[in-house]
């Protein structure tokens, strides 16, 4: 349970630097609304995680999906360029995501 907590969790950093982003600095009210919701069930999420999985194996994969995810929807909503030498980079790092949950 609590991995799916911490991919849900890295899912959601995803959503609330997205929003962030939106939000122009704070100062547009529902991106910001959503920063803080997503911010702060993500964190939630992620203290529960290390309850069960150790702190650097959560860590490492709660950012490393927040990274990937954020960048495949800026992407996705063109704001971000995809190459061919992000796109391989984002593979690795999702290849190093999964290694640290299988050698955990």
């Amino acid at each position: 349970m609590a991995w799916v907590v911490l991919i849900l969790s890295g899912a959601l950093e995803a959503v609330w630097a997205s929003a962030l982003s939106a939000s122009n600095g704070l100062k547009k009210l529902w991106p910001s609304v959503v920063f803080v919701v997503s911010m702060c069930v993500s964190m939630a999420g992620l203290a529960y995680a290390m309850a069960f999985i150790p702190t650097g194996t959560a860590y490492a994969v709660w950012v490393g999906m927040g990274a990937v995810l954020t960048t495949v929807w800026a992407i996705a909503t063109r704001k971000e360029r995809a190459t061919v030498a992000r796109v391989l980079l984002l593979a690795g790092l999702v290849a190093c995501v999964v290694g640290i949950k299988v050698v955990s």
